[in-house]
């Protein structure tokens, strides 16, 4: 296993699928090192970026597999975990690391709104079933069930849960999790149009989504916030946040998609049951990327 520093740029990679809806492991190869080119340091797997929810139990161990061998120690490899039931959980996280997983980003349970003590007992359950380390990944609006400052005080205990990926979209939680636990964890922004904010708020980490597209202005902000650059960064934050806005919504994995294709490196083909972007949609984001490529700044 790779170890894992938790801080800096966390691609989460997009799934690609062939014209047959079958995995593009070809199409996954180069744009991995399109990303490693460029710097980042971890890669994130089957989030919700990666379309978890429309990848099978095999389709998720394949995934891991292969990305392990390719990367063969270059950066971690971070899966996520986003499954319905707790022994499902568990297996995949066994799965995984035997897979050459070297840690995970894990949610609370899929499809059943659990309250705080039962959210707490799965997360723990599978905690404890590996000694790989682990993000926490808090993202009430898409999956109703939200992670509280004392959630994380109650799992503190556990040492193999090193990070929280925090998207809420307040950026208060993050100084509200330092005030309940100081410094027990890596705090990582999941939401892409707030980053430059997350990092004046302390994050050392971010969990990117546009990345996927443009990886070194993303790597540069985050360097840039780390080394108190705060100007020139939110110069290149301001150029990139019409991208960096295209993150939050329904369609979000769609949006994310048709830039990777617009710019040559990705295909905007997404799993049903999501549908390709409507053509006003589309005609939108087409504005939007020819506006970023005729103004993008020099690193």
């Amino acid at each position: 296993m790779a170890p894992i520093e938790w801080r800096g740029v966390f691609p989460a990679l997009t799934t690609k699928f062939t014209d047959n809806d079958e995995l593009d492991f070809d199409a996954m190869a180069r744009h991995l090192e399109f990303q490693l080119d460029a710097g980042v340091h971890g890669i994130i797997i089957l989030g919700s970026l990666g379309e978890n929810s429309t990848l099978c139990g095999e389709e998720k161990r394949e995934m891991i597999r292969f990305f392990a061998e390719r990367l063969d120690g270059r950066a971690p490899l971070v899966p996520c975990i986003a499954e319905s039931g707790t022994r499902e959980a568990i297996a995949l996280a066994r799965d995984g690391v035997a897979a050459g997983a070297d840690g995970f980003m894990l949610l609370p349970p899929m499809r059943y709104h659990s309250d705080p003590a039962e959210t707490r007992a799965y997360l723990r359950a599978v905690a404890t079933a590996t000694d790989a380390p682990i993000m926490l990944y808090n993202n009430p609006l898409a999956y109703g069930i939200d992670l509280l400052p004392e959630d994380f005080a109650a799992l503190a205990d556990l040492d193999n849960v090193k990070a929280i990926k925090e998207s809420s979209a307040d950026t208060r939680r993050l100084a509200d999790i330092r005030r309940e636990v100081g410094d027990r964890y890596a705090l990582f922004c999941g939401v892409d149009d707030l980053a430059f904010e997350s990092f004046a708020m302390g994050a050392v980490g971010w969990v990117a989504g546009l990345v996927v597209a443009f990886p070194r202005e993303t790597v540069a902000i985050w360097a840039l916030c780390q080394a108190g650059e705060w100007g020139k960064a939110r110069a290149i934050y301001e150029w990139f946040l019409p991208l960096l806005h295209l993150d939050v919504g329904a369609r979000f994995v769609q949006q994310i998609k048709y830039v990777e294709e617009c710019i040559g490196v990705g295909s905007a083909r997404v799993r049903a049951p999501r549908l390709a972007l409507p053509a006003g949609s589309a005609a939108g984001i087409d504005a939007i990327v020819e506006q970023a490529l005729a103004t993008r700044p020099a690193l």
